[in-house]
């Protein structure tokens, strides 16, 4: 059965919100790199056909839909939380502050909050509705999943200059074979997350 996802989003303007706001975050587990998060309001009733949860589309999808869901937006706003900020109060609480700032920098204040995932954040008194697999079940999300990843990529894929022999361009950050053994040959550097380089990633055996 097909899901509606704009189920939520009709529930919630029959119930008087007017303006809806989708969160969501990518880069929560890369060894490299910001945690990114996304927020937007999408005009109520609108459909952007192919918006799903971003790590379901290809890389050429998402481009795509990232300029559409721009263009259509009411008000987005994405920003970045850095990897040596991670180090400093852990990526769950990184996660909630990118997810806090990005609501913030808004230009437009929500009426309500939908957000991937089921953590408790302090949204300043804002009304917050938490989806388990939001991406998946609500558009509006689903769209802010699409500019966090897109966005963290492109950010990603630029560091990737500075730092060729890691080939970040091709997994982003994540904890692949290429990259871990990359790790070991040449070192970690600033743009790894420090509490991530465990005993495993670093090649480490204390084994006796």
């Amino acid at each position: 059965m097909e899901i509606d996802l704009l189920q939520y989003e009709k529930d919630l303007i029959s119930r008087g919100y007017e303006y809806i706001c989708g969160i969501d975050e990518a880069g929560r587990g890369p060894l490299a790199g910001p945690v990114c998060a996304a927020a937007v309001i999408l005009p109520n009733g609108l459909v952007i056909d192919g918006v799903n949860d971003s790590k379901k589309l290809s890389e050429k999808k998402r481009e795509k839909l990232y300029n559409e869901i721009i263009e259509s937006s009411l008000a987005y706003s994405v920003q970045f939380v850095f990897q040596d900020v991670i180090d400093e109060i852990n990526i769950r609480q990184a996660t909630h502050a990118a997810m806090q700032n990005a609501v913030n920098g808004l230009k437009i204040h929500p009426d309500i909050l939908i957000v991937d995932g089921n953590d408790n954040i302090d949204f300043d008194n804002i009304e917050t509705l938490y989806i388990k697999k939001g991406d998946s079940l609500s558009q509006s999300i689903a769209a802010a999943s699409i500019l966090a990843k897109v966005t963290r990529d492109r950010y990603i894929v630029e560091l990737s200059k500075d730092y060729p022999e890691y080939g970040l361009e091709k997994h982003k950050g994540y904890a692949t074979k290429a990259h871990m053994d990359a790790i070991r040959k040449y070192g970690v550097q600033p743009i790894h997350r420090k509490t991530f380089m465990t005993d495993k990633v670093l090649g480490i055996n204390k084994t006796n």
